[in-house]
């Protein structure tokens, strides 16, 4: 069972991140237009509010800034200032589609997807894309969208990991400048929960939040479960490796649609969780822009 590391009561909790430079994780409440900030070593704790809704960030080679992934478009974030600056918006044209889940390829570059706001069930209207190193936003060939999550690379970078979580099945395709047919890599429809983020280990292994089961699910290369952990929230959303040998498995987790009832089942919803393992994550890839 993972334990409570930062009772920080997120309504969504989304994209965490190590920092191995500066010890610290970073994660986001969706909900709550708000960036998150915990150095374990310290017991440490801040957060910055946003201009708007932040869905996901990558770390860039400048300590200072963050590459922001909001609610309408990409822009750059100064810790030491506060200051946003905008690089483009994404989908302006869709005035019901967001940002969502996104993560830097191992080449550096920003790999992200939309979420539909606007319906339930969601339509699948919204699409992936990359922010190159040169800033110029490209179109990825991997079909519509509704819900964007999973996104990860390979150690090698030869393989992307993406899902639409409604359809609960994450995808693999070969990777590179060029986008290989996809195919299916876990089907979860006969399982409890949605598939929500993922990260991949040192191993080549993927592990997945799983919305509404309160489980991580660790799958081998080959898409077979290998572990599974337990937290005590319903709505895991996002897992990290972490600590300084990257040994610690972190989760976010979301307070979101649950009723009094449930919260009052499950208080630590919204949570920032951890578990000392026995394998190692990889140091997050930083934007190279």
């Amino acid at each position: 069972m993972m334990e409570l590391a930062v009772d920080c009561k997120n309504t969504l909790g989304e994209c965490v991140l190590w920092c191995e430079r500066g010890a610290r994780l970073l994660w986001t409440d969706i909900a709550a237009a708000t960036l998150w900030m915990h150095e374990p070593a310290t017991g440490a704790t801040r957060s910055w509010p946003m201009p708007e809704r932040l869905a996901s960030f990558a770390l860039t080679e400048d300590d200072d800034r963050l590459l922001l992934g909001l609610a309408s478009g990409l822009a750059f974030f100064r810790f030491s200032s506060g200051a946003v600056e905008p690089i483009c918006d994404v989908e302006a044209d869709l005035a019901g589609t967001r940002i969502n889940d996104g993560r830097c390829d191992r080449q550096g570059r920003f790999v992200f997807g939309m979420f539909n706001q606007d319906s339930d069930p969601r339509e699948a209207v919204g699409s992936f894309y990359r922010l190159n190193c040169d800033l110029s936003l490209e179109r990825l060939p991997l079909g519509h969208v509704a819900i964007a999550n999973s996104i990860c690379f390979s150690p090698d970078g030869a393989t992307m990991y993406f899902c639409d979580s409604q359809t609960k099945v994450i995808r693999s395709c070969d990777y590179g400048d060029v986008i290989g047919e996809q195919r299916v890599f876990a089907d979860l429809s006969s399982e409890e929960g949605e598939p929500d983020g993922s990260t991949i280990d040192a191993e080549g292994c993927l592990w997945n939040a799983r919305w509404g089961s309160g489980r991580l699910v660790r799958y081998t290369p080959d898409g077979q479960v290998a572990r599974v952990l337990r937290l005590a929230a319903p709505q895991p959303t996002c897992v990290a490796f972490g600590g300084p040998l990257l040994d610690t498995v972190y989760a976010t987790s979301a307070r979101q649609w649950l009723s009094d009832a449930e919260l009052a089942q499950w208080p630590a919803s919204g949570g920032l969780f951890k578990f000392v393992t026995d394998v190692v994550g990889l140091a997050e890839q930083r934007f190279q822009g």
